[in-house]
């Protein structure tokens, strides 16, 4: 099994060696790289292309939750693990949807259970949370009309499966092993989709309620979510995921 991309960030040299020590330790992370500071970061993460990124919050340059921004739109499962001595942020770091959040000083052992969860999420070993739920009511049928820069592309909507950014774009999953890229904001496609069926589940995610097949715990704030007949992943905040539950009818 190939080990995890994952980038190490601080801007002091000191927590660098410890957190690269740590990440070296699991064995199942492959260190492609450390940064000083923010902007050296997003270079870094350019040239990786990490699985997982851990990060200071507080970098000169961009911030470690102005990076995580950034990151989360190229590839929103990219998980971010932050380190910081203010719990202050926590909230800022609740927005980004951080894996886990470490407050300095922390003890190694507890650094070294959140990389394994983390090795746990990518690998998906995770055991279901939910299964299947019941079916909701159909589309509407109609063709959705999507714009590029080679043209114009239309598709069923009743075959659209998930919608998410990736690499600063809007990308349409559909039935079939079909791939959209459009101009189109996510919130312009909300709009355009029927909220009986579609649902924004994330900043980065729409996804299609009839096509769920599991809701998995993905960190802190967030699960992942997988749907019948794609391969990829989607993701769902805590908040919308309570959301969801109440429109299924579901109880804890």
């Amino acid at each position: 099994m190939d080990p995890i991309r994952i980038l190490v960030a601080d801007d002091d040299p000191g927590m660098r060696v410890l957190l690269t020590g740590i990440v070296q330790k699991t064995g199942d992370f492959d260190l492609v790289g450390t940064a000083g500071d923010g902007d050296e970061l997003m270079l870094l993460y350019e040239q990786q292309k990490p699985q997982a990124v851990i990060m200071d919050v507080e970098m000169p340059g961009k911030t470690g939750i102005e990076c995580a921004r950034l990151i989360q739109d190229k590839d929103p499962l990219c998980i971010i693990v932050f380190v910081t001595a203010h719990e202050e942020y926590m909230g800022d770091a609740f927005k980004v949807y951080a894996f886990d959040y470490l407050l300095k000083p922390f003890e190694v052992d507890r650094a070294i259970r959140t990389l394994d969860m983390v090795a746990t999420r990518i690998r998906g070993n995770l055991p279901p949370e939910e299964t299947k739920p019941a079916k909701v009511s159909h589309g509407t049928g109609t063709k959705l009309m999507l714009k590029s820069r080679e043209g114009v592309s239309f598709v069923n909507v009743t075959d659209i499966l998930l919608v998410q950014r990736e690499d600063r774009q809007t990308v349409l999953y559909a039935e079939g092993g079909r791939r959209f890229v459009t101009g189109d904001s996510l919130s312009d496609l909300e709009e355009k989709l029927d909220p009986a069926v579609f649902f924004r589940s994330h900043k980065s995610y729409i996804i299609n309620l009839e096509h769920i097949d599991t809701i998995t715990p993905y960190g802190r704030w967030t699960y992942a979510v997988t749907l019948e007949g794609i391969k990829q992943d989607a993701l769902i905040t805590a908040e919308k995921y309570d959301e969801l539950k109440e429109r299924f009818g579901y109880k804890d």
